[in-house]
């Protein structure tokens, strides 16, 4: 389901367009807010009358995001803000617990730690679309192990694969680059906690003992050290999802490049056009497509911002949070965008067959030229039957034809070789080892 926020429309899903939303991202910061005070009470910071006050008036409903928002202009950080809100809040009903918001902590803390929140929300939704997906891949190359159909290089005919195989290929690039990504989610989603310069000095001898207490409030793994200007872990997450949306727009030009007219050897569900009611566009690639399109340079926007200055970024840091959302949300937009597309994919293996046809067996020269280079030589060999492919390409006739008419070629191979030169299923070579192997890999 596409979102509801026009200009994202195809840049997001609704799941994961709610879970950026204002009111997400200010539940993650005010869930920190809470756990913190808990934390702190449990190994006596703060009073436990403190952290109850504070969770009580930690509901992001009560909350002017708008507000938020164009104060954090003034301090470039929505967390300063935000705490001047809670502490008003809290105030309201226990002034004493009010001076307790916040209590050593410092802005980064609570940001990197809602990203984290968020991020960790965010894992289980592409994960079941990755699943699905996987899945769907799966059977469509199964259920096509020994569809033939023209291989292309640059574009041009090349000897004969299945589709099978070549949905086995796009399910490898997708699982490698899904396993990447996996991983790369569990190094990045952790607790941010180091106070004001990554020492936890306002808490003295309690701050790794806070740290632990915090992370287990939150269910977030605790780094070794705060890692405020250090952002090698995210940066990994960002990358992989470039690479795995990557992955996802290869198939997505593949699907759109064979539904063409002149191609027509597979078809999406397919979009309809507002000018010309006879066309079903590939509507799920162009997504997709869209998504790769856009993620390079949010990647490259990312990596941009790690050189950062000593202990806390003047602009890096701050420039990160719409670039993570964007990515997460790009990865889902493609990601659910190829899942709808395999699941409504129709495949048409008697096109596939006649494109092979009309390519009048030029795709086997390379099959005929390792028949007959060991006797004549290679670049001999090759002149001939360029020579023979052109003719049969400016002609009716087919290579093989072509080919019987030079004895020089003819006489170097058996009646039964000629016989099955064009035979397609003939010239396979590993192609089903590979695709099977792709399956397992």
């Amino acid at each position: 389901m596409a979102s509801s926020r026009l200009l994202a429309s195809l840049a997001t899903t609704k799941e994961l367009a709610d879970l950026f939303s204002d009111q997400s991202v200010l539940a993650a910061l005010l869930r920190f807010e809470s756990a913190l005070s808990r934390a702190q009470a449990q190994l006596g910071i703060v009073p436990a009358s403190a952290a109850d006050a504070i969770s009580r008036a930690g509901v992001a409903n009560d909350f002017n995001a708008e507000a938020i928002a164009r104060d954090a202009r003034l301090c470039a950080t929505i967390v300063i803000p935000l705490v001047k809100a809670l502490t008003a809040r809290v105030a309201a009903h226990d002034p004493i617990a009010a001076r307790f918001v916040h209590w050593g902590a410092t802005s980064q803390d609570a940001v990197d730690t809602a990203m984290s929140l968020l991020l960790s929300r965010a894992k289980p939704i592409l994960a079941r679309d990755h699943a699905h997906m996987a899945q769907s891949l799966r059977a469509l190359s199964e259920a096509h192990a020994k569809t033939v159909m023209l291989g292309r290089t640059l574009l041009q005919p090349a000897p004969p694969i299945t589709f099978g195989y070549k949905v086995a290929g796009w399910y490898g690039g997708v699982q490698r680059s899904w396993r990447r990504l996996d991983t790369s989610f569990s190094d990045a989603v952790t607790l941010q906690f180091g106070g004001a310069a990554g020492t936890l000095a306002a808490y003295g001898q309690q701050g790794i003992a806070l740290a632990a207490a915090l992370g287990k409030e939150l269910n977030l793994p605790v780094a070794n050290a705060p890692w405020h200007a250090h952002r090698d872990r995210m940066a990994a997450l960002i990358a992989d999802c470039g690479i795995y949306t990557g992955a996802l727009g290869k198939i997505a030009r593949d699907v759109s490049l064979l539904m063409q007219h002149e191609v027509g050897e597979v078809a999406e569900a397919g979009g309809r056009s507002s000018a010309m009611p006879h066309k079903r566009n590939p509507a799920g690639s162009v997504v997709a497509l869209a998504a790769a399109t856009r993620m390079p340079g949010l990647v490259a926007a990312f990596l941009a911002g790690m050189v950062q200055e000593h202990e806390r970024a003047a602009g890096g840091w701050q420039a990160e949070w719409p670039i993570v959302s964007d990515v997460i949300e790009t990865t889902g937009s493609a990601l659910a965008a190829i899942a709808g597309a395999i699941d409504g994919l129709t495949v048409y293996p008697d096109r596939m067959r006649a494109n092979l046809g009309a390519a009048r067996g030029v795709i086997f020269a390379e099959k005929v030229r390792m028949l007959i280079q060991a006797a004549i030589g290679r670049e001999t060999a090759e002149n001939l039957l360029a020579d023979a492919a052109r003719q049969a390409l400016k002609t009716s006739r087919s290579f093989l034809e072509m080919l019987r008419t030079r004895p020089e070629v003819a006489s170097l191979l058996t009646a039964e070789q000629l016989d099955n030169i064009d035979c397609a299923e003939d010239y396979l070579g590993a192609a089903e080892e590979f695709r099977k192997n792709l399956l397992e890999g």
